[in-house]
């Protein structure tokens, strides 16, 4: 488990910080590019970042692959035709105008003058070709969109869904959506040709990007020759490497290094965003169909320490899936308290009582031990796992904690009773997205095999409801349902920060976690 003072931290990863800045600089300079020699006079960036991994599901920017769509748009490669304001809500982007002619039927325009890196001009046929292939391979996508069929002419792309699909256009905003060039085709290696700003012209796997200025962008010339995107994992090394000037600009430092960077000649970029931290319960899972037992650990989940104390503010306590400064937030909705006195009398009316006198409670001769699975990549999921363990313990409760990047496996397998985990609950700038990956008997993402009843009709009700003030009230009667059964617990929203180094323009941290690298990037 990682320890909670920073300076211990920061020692203990010296060693793999230096190694760290080996790589990044090669015989004492900065990093060369794939040919291995830095042009003379060429504007080049160096950028740090967590989240280019297999164990994020973003193995490469292909967006028709798991959840690579993120890396395709975060890095400047992809656009897609809506994109999300600071209010998050959908906009135009490589499409300038929609109609939602019928409760099935979409006219949307494209905009004049775009094209992709590979030369081919985006008009509809090619949008066209796009998304077909992305609901014939991306599961998430085909469920969400629900498309029956799309017709081209000129600039003017028609899109029939099977059944109405009100959030349509929040969908098409969604990574996943990022329009590339299925004429020139996808690598093996994962890279695409994309209408954005930059090009991408080495992909690793778990080691990070080379990108390149497309100087045929139709918003503008990029600022930037060459940008150097370097997964770093461990936060400590991150943090090293961006002090020492080897990078430009880090997303995903320990909220424990942010101090080091207030102030010049750093700039924090810092933003509320629907990223939560939260834990499932796995119904299979004998012991945790006793709603008493699901309640008791709900109340062992102190989110005012965990936000404030262990993310140093970095974070808001959350009741549900959605922000309160969201339109459809939790304002009005209320979870099970942290209460470790009532946990542990919610254990002693399920029978589970301390016989032998160990600290833990016992029923039939067997100890209450519970198996909690996350994972390292967030830096935030270690914490909780701490906080949540040491609660458990008060309440006797034996937590066994395991902490994995092999995460998924586990999952799969069962072998788990409680998995927390972070995800975006909001990315499409609609609620219902949250209720359809996690909580519905058809969800991707139900890991702990979930079902209600009432949760299913009222999803069948959001399915068909296109106003925006209704979809909220929905989403109020269908978070509070998912508390009363205390299937999920959520600890915290995550306020995002990315931190600039001297001179640095244009990285900005948004609600949504897409636009980091974008054509305003810039270095002087």
């Amino acid at each position: 488990m990682r320890k909670n003072g920073f300076w211990n931290r920061l020692c203990a990863g010296a060693l793999a910080a230096v190694m760290a800045a080996g790589i990044l600089t090669g015989c004492g300079g900065k990093a060369p590019d794939s040919e291995g020699q830095e042009a003379e006079g060429e504007k080049v960036f160096y950028y740090g970042d967590t989240t280019f991994n297999a164990e994020n599901d973003e193995s490469d920017v292909n967006p028709h692959n798991g959840y690579s769509g993120w890396a395709c748009i975060r890095y400047g490669i992809g656009e897609t035709l809506f994109k999300y304001s600071d209010a998050m809500e959908a906009d135009p982007w490589l499409a300038t105008e929609y109609t939602n002619v019928d409760e099935t039927t979409w006219e949307i325009t494209l905009r004049d003058g775009v094209t992709f890196t590979s030369g081919r001009s985006m008009d509809a046929q090619a949008v066209k070709e796009c998304l077909e292939h992305l609901t014939e391979v991306h599961e998430r996508a085909a469920g969400d969109l629900k498309i029956q069929e799309i017709a081209a002419d000129g600039q003017k792309l028609t899109i029939r869904t099977e059944v109405p699909v009100p959030a349509l256009i929040n969908y098409l905003a969604e990574p996943y959506g990022c329009i590339i060039d299925m004429a020139a085709g996808i690598t093996e290696d994962g890279n695409v040709s994309g209408t954005g700003p930059y090009r991408a012209t080495l992909v690793e796997t778990d080691k990070g990007l080379t990108l390149v200025k497309n100087e045929a962008y139709w918003d503008g010339m990029p600022r930037l020759d060459t940008i150097y995107v370097r997964t770093i994992s461990d936060g400590d090394t991150l943090t090293m490497a961006m002090q020492s000037g080897e990078l430009d600009g880090a997303y995903g430092l320990p909220y424990a290094s942010l101090p080091l960077f207030e102030g010049t000649p750093y700039t924090i970029s810092s933003v509320e965003t629907s990223r939560s931290f939260f834990a499932v319960m796995n119904y299979k899972s004998e012991v945790l169909q006793d709603d008493r037992v699901r309640r008791a650990v709900a109340g062992a989940v102190d989110r005012k320490n965990f936000t404030e104390i262990l993310l140093n503010g970095n974070g808001s306590p959350a009741e549900g899936p959605f922000p309160a400064g969201f339109s459809f937030g939790d304002q009005t909705v209320t979870a099970q308290p942290f209460a470790p006195k009532a946990s542990r009398a919610l254990l002693e009316e399920a029978g589970w009582t301390d016989t032998d006198g160990d600290g833990y409670v016992d029923k039939n001769g067997q100890k209450l031990t519970l198996r909690w699975l996350t994972y390292p990549s967030r830096q935030e999921l270690p914490l909780l796992a701490e906080s949540v363990q040491a609660v458990m313990k008060e309440i006797g409760i034996d937590l066994q904690v395991n902490c994995t990047a092999n995460h998924l496996d586990f999952v799969a397998e069962g072998d788990w009773d409680i998995y927390a985990s972070a995800f975006v609950t909001a990315p499409t700038g609609d609620p219902e997205f949250f209720f359809t990956t996690h909580c519905l008997d058809s969800s991707s993402k139900n890991r702990g095999g979930y079902h209600s009843d009432e949760l299913e009709a009222l999803e069948e009700q959001m399915s068909r409801t296109f106003d925006p003030e209704d979809r909220a009230k929905l989403a109020t009667r269908m978070t509070q349902v998912i508390l009363d059964d205390n299937g999920f617990v959520f600890a915290s929203h995550l306020r995002m920060s990315i931190v600039s180094g001297e001179g640095v323009t244009g990285l900005t941290a948004h609600p949504c976690d897409y636009y980091e690298i974008t054509v305003d990037l810039d270095k002087n």
